[in-house]
């Protein structure tokens, strides 16, 4: 037997292309379109329930320190070098400077609002109305807040919920203990055996609003406020710091990050004074020092200039002539000249190796002039050991007594500058642009964030309808049903009037003659008359792997057309648990059929019934026996069909799924041919395999199958298939 209709060759039915992708996500597009839309809402509620952020900035300059010379850094140890931009953000970002605005802020307490659920952010944002009913009055409205101006708790108390509940006149509290209080706003509530004590500023005049109270450890409120918390140079080497602080309310955003930039200009300034007090306290040791080896150079000088006069009215010393002692004091001049050249030049040197390496131009120049320095120093040295005794030892004494005067000098004058210093208490660092909130939030970012929902919406809408077409995948064409060995006899379109999974009982080759599927059906009659020639029964069984693969459909319109062609024809309802061929001949639930035939209690005449179509003879069901599998198996139901093949020419059997229950099988022993209906997107090609097993293993085939329902929109090149989706259980039921 050939099929009379198929379709072109396809591809391997695994192969999937673009065309292939694009065809199966429009016919899912109802399950895309959904999941695009369910997660547009949650975008949208979740847009809604939060907060707006707000982002307050302040910009602060850091600047050259002005801390006690190189002279005293080396000196003393105390100075240090610059800090460096990458430093102060440390310093700023310690528990030293955020615990101080933590602590002039109050950032350490924590006021919540009870809200309704799920939407209460929604109706507290947008003041939407919320009824004055019993069990919605602990919810505060728009507007409504609890302000605190004192509050001490129980260490053991800290981090925990403390219920404040507003009464007439006053408010109640529920501590973590139990214990209930009463208190009034503007009145301290102070509980000393508790150790706890409450000042409510404000809060509603509603009586029943409720409110949680939390005392927050230090370390708790200040890693909130680092957390908030961003700092970045404005351009590498700038000095200039931007500070950000971000939160939902802008006013306590603008104040705490005022708060902290405050307290790390202070914590500067404290640094500078105690830079500049450690400077006071090294000069002021080092003063009686230096005047003591001051005073001790003028008195070396005197003393020897007294014993040189002494010595020389003894004759024991020549006294010098004038050219000598101006000689003297010429190279004495020199020498100071020199010397302080050289102070200057080491400050320079110390300094440049603090900008600079050992190898840069600048530090090479400078150790260079302090070289030669040196030896124009050696060389003036060299001329006063060449001095007469007297002279060379008066030059030596002046010079220790003009360097003990000018360190003693120095000292003083760098003395004062300090004192200058400590007093004036300025810092290294300034305020260039206080803290200030800006108008717009800066998150949540809404365009950005819907995108991302419906982008997400979309992914998991493609990644459902992949999973359904694969976890769902029904038969998409006959190459499917040809390539595991069954041939298709015919394929019939979906017709307008019987659309898939419907449970009209419309006849459709009598309703519309000239509709595709009949003409389908036309082929499978003239494939079976010219196929059952040589076959030694007349008797045709169809059958199918569930219900829904219009299987009784296919046989009543397959009669049908027989019998419009001048065959004799009896169409017999097998499925004596479900049988429905008696609705599309309008025969009454009580008419006696195959069941009453095979069980001996009517004869054949009487339970078969003429149509009104000529030459077309129906045996329904008949009432639903309690054992249908027995009465088929039965010797009569032979019996019956060799009778009735002497007297028709063709004899079609409608039996029930083979999936659900054996009856197929033995009906299928007794005729010539078995038939499958396919439901084309829907049954699924493992049912079709399992239904050709089931045969098999009891020693007979399926001749050919029928593609019902045939839809080109689920047949692309690669695959198609169906939303529909159905459960099976087969079981005897009455009818409604």
């Amino acid at each position: 037997m050939t099929a009379s209709h198929q379709e072109s060759p396809r591809g391997n039915a695994d192969d999937i292309d673009l065309i292939t992708l694009l065809s199966l996500f429009w016919r899912r597009k109802g399950v895309i379109t959904s999941c695009v839309i369910l997660f547009a809402a949650l975008g949208t509620y979740k847009l809604a329930s939060t907060y707006p952020v707000y982002q307050a900035d302040t910009l602060i300059q850091l600047e050259q320190r002005k801390s006690v010379p190189i002279i005293f850094q080396t000196v003393s140890g105390f100075g240090g070098e610059e800090a460096t931009a990458s430093t102060e953000v440390e310093i700023i970002s310690s528990r030293m400077v955020l615990g101080q605005a933590v602590a002039q802020n109050d950032l350490d307490w924590r006021v919540v609002a009870s809200k309704a659920p799920m939407i209460g952010n929604i109706l507290a944002r947008y003041n939407l109305p919320i009824p004055e009913w019993d069990f919605l009055l602990p919810y505060a409205r728009h507007g409504e807040r609890l302000v605190l101006s004192n509050l001490q708790v129980h260490p053991e108390w800290v981090g925990r919920d403390i219920t404040v509940t507003t009464t007439e006149g006053g408010y109640r509290l529920l501590l973590p203990d139990g214990s209930i209080h009463d208190g009034q706003a503007g009145i301290d509530l102070t509980l000393d055996g508790l150790g706890f004590s409450i000042k409510v500023a404000e809060h509603p005049t509603t009586a029943g609003r409720e409110f949680a109270v939390t005392q927050l450890s230090e370390q708790q409120a200040i890693r909130s406020l680092h957390n908030r918390l961003s700092i970045a140079e404005q351009g590498r080497g700038s000095g200039i710091l931007e500070l950000r602080l971000s939160g939902t309310d802008p006013r306590e955003v603008e104040q705490s990050l005022a708060a902290i930039a405050d307290a790390y200009v202070q914590q500067n300034i404290k640094r500078s004074v105690a830079e500049a007090e450690g400077g006071l306290e090294f000069i002021q040791q080092q003063l009686p020092d230096a005047e003591r080896k001051l005073s001790a150079a003028q008195a070396a000088l005197n003393n020897f200039r007294e014993l040189a006069s002494d010595r020389a009215r003894a004759g024991d010393w020549a006294e010098s002539d004038d050219e000598q002692s101006f000689e003297a004091q010429a190279l004495l001049n020199q020498i100071t000249r020199v010397e302080s050249d050289l102070r200057r030049k080491e400050l320079e040197v110390a300094e440049s190796r603090q900008s600079y390496d050992e190898n840069h131009p600048v530090v090479r120049k400078s150790l260079s002039d302090h070289g030669e320095l040196e030896a124009a120093l050696a060389a003036l040295l060299s001329q006063v050991d060449a001095l007469p005794e007297v002279q060379r030892e008066v030059v030596n004494l002046t010079r220790e007594v003009e360097l003990a005067q000018q360190i003693y000098f120095d000292l003083q004058t760098r003395f004062q500058e300090m004192q200058v210093l400590q007093a004036s208490a300025v810092g290294s660092v300034r305020i260039v642009d206080p803290a200030v909130t800006a108008h717009l939030p800066i998150a949540p970012r809404k365009p950005l964030i819907m995108a991302a929902y419906v982008l997400a919406g979309l992914v998991v809408g493609i990644l459902l309808a992949l999973l359904l077409h694969w976890t769902r995948r029904g038969v998409r064409g006959s190459q499917e049903l040809e390539q595991i060995g069954l041939p298709v006899f015919a394929t019939i379109p979906q017709s307008s009037l019987i659309n898939a999974g419907s449970r009209t009982s419309a006849i459709l080759a009598l309703e519309q003659p000239h509709d595709l599927a009949v003409e389908s059906l036309r082929s499978l009659r003239t494939s079976l008359h010219f196929g059952m020639l040589g076959s030694a029964t007349k008797a045709v069984a169809l059958t199918s792997a569930a219900p829904g693969s219009g299987k009784t459909t296919t046989a009543v319109n397959l009669a049908v057309i027989a019998a419009q062609a001048g065959q004799k024809v009896v169409l017999i309802d097998a499925d004596l648990r479900r049988g429905q061929v008696r609705k599309f001949f309008g025969l009454p639930r009580q008419a006696p059929g195959l069941s009453e035939v095979l069980a001996r209690q009517v004869p054949i005449e009487t339970a078969l019934v003429e149509t009104e179509v000529a030459g077309l003879f129906v045996l329904p069901a008949g009432l639903y026996p309690p054992n249908p599998s027995e009465l088929l198996m039965r010797e009569e139901m032979s019996d019956l069909l060799a009778q009735l093949d002497k007297r028709f020419d063709l004899i079609i059997v409608d039996t029930p799924p083979t999936l659900a229950v054996t009856d197929p099988v033995v009906v299928a022993r007794l005729t010539g041919t078995t038939i499958l209906v396919v439901r084309h997107g829907i049954t699924p090609l493992r049912e079709v395999e399992a239904v050709k097993k089931v045969f098999q293993s009891s020693g007979m085939r399926i001749a050919g199958a029928v593609l019902n329902g045939f839809d080109p929109r689920k047949a692309d090149r690669a695959e198609a298939w169906s939303g529909y989706d159905y459960q099976y259980s087969y079981k005897s039921k009455g009818d409604p």
